[in-house]
């Protein structure tokens, strides 16, 4: 009777702590895409970051390998903000299943409610996490580092990949203690009224930023003169006194209207923008 009580006692689940969570965040961040497989994606990666949070929770072997296969099956997101809250929600749903089979109570954390968890928030997650990360905080620094490149400084390349690497770390981490708070609700608190306006202040900040890049570093002008009447007419200079800054507008436009046809082909509005400004610089428009 003693031997069966010391056995349930060694099965108890340890308390998953802040820190457990952190640490598992910290693995996932660094695993990311070092294990990415066809079948598998990163899945890999996520069971890497949660097992040090499973063994505490599993202390009999075959409950242990079942969660390991429970988080091998596929999975793909964005590193911070799918990652991070996923993480976060993974260890939380596991601690409470961890708790009900020990209790002797019935399983409310099934597998299917893990994996279904996991599948319809890591689409939905990714798009947010790249169209801010990828498509706007990236670009902030970029922009805010290209004066130190054209001046040659190291800092050009290395401030962004620093600091960009340090927001994902940092905001993953949020998300991930986010997700192990509240759990599955996490999803509607980082989609919520609170995240959707700094989401909307970045989009913002980004066009700015995309608007000043455009205006400094695309360099497109006219050498069109012509006399009329005895008077010289240089076109550049009706154009830099009327709207300045107008040709590099319309390439940038141009590019733009391109890429919402025909889709995010960037070695062909390369190719076709090389060769259309090519023949207007011959025929000395540009």
């Amino acid at each position: 009777m003693s031997n069966q009580i010391q056995k349930d006692v060694s099965l108890k689940p340890e308390e998953v702590t802040k820190k457990d969570v952190g640490m598992a965040w910290l693995r996932f961040y660094f695993a990311n895409e070092i294990p990415h497989a066809f079948d598998r994606y990163i899945s890999p990666a996520l069971m890497w970051a949660l097992m040090p949070i499973l063994k505490k929770l599993y202390k009999d072997k075959n409950d242990l390998i079942a969660a390991y296969q429970r988080h091998l099956l596929f999975f793909n997101t964005q590193l911070s903000w799918g990652g991070g809250t996923i993480t976060g929600i993974m260890a939380s749903l596991e601690q409470v299943r961890a708790n009900e089979m020990y209790n002797g109570d019935p399983i409310s954390i099934n597998d299917d409610l893990i994996y279904n968890t996991k599948s319809g928030l890591m689409g939905a997650l990714a798009g947010i996490g790249d169209s801010i990360d990828s498509g706007t905080v990236q670009y902030i620094f970029i922009a805010i580092a290209l004066p130190w490149a054209q001046a040659g400084s190291a800092m050009g390349a290395l401030f962004p990949f620093v600091f960009f690497a340090s927001y994902q770390l940092a905001i993953g981490y949020y998300f991930a203690e986010l997700g192990f708070r509240l759990g599955r609700s996490a999803a509607s608190e980082v989609v919520g009224s609170k995240m959707k306006g700094i989401i909307d202040g970045l989009s913002i900040l980004g066009l700015f930023m995309m608007g000043i890049l455009a205006a400094n570093y695309v360099k497109v002008s006219s050498s069109l003169a012509f006399n009329l009447s005895g008077k010289d007419f240089v076109i550049q200079d009706i154009l830099n006194s009327v709207m300045p800054g107008i040709l590099p507008l319309l390439t940038v436009g141009g590019v733009y209207f391109f890429f919402v046809k025909k889709g995010l082909k960037v070695t062909n509005a390369l190719i076709g923008l090389t060769i259309i400004l090519a023949v207007l610089a011959a025929i000395g428009i540009l």
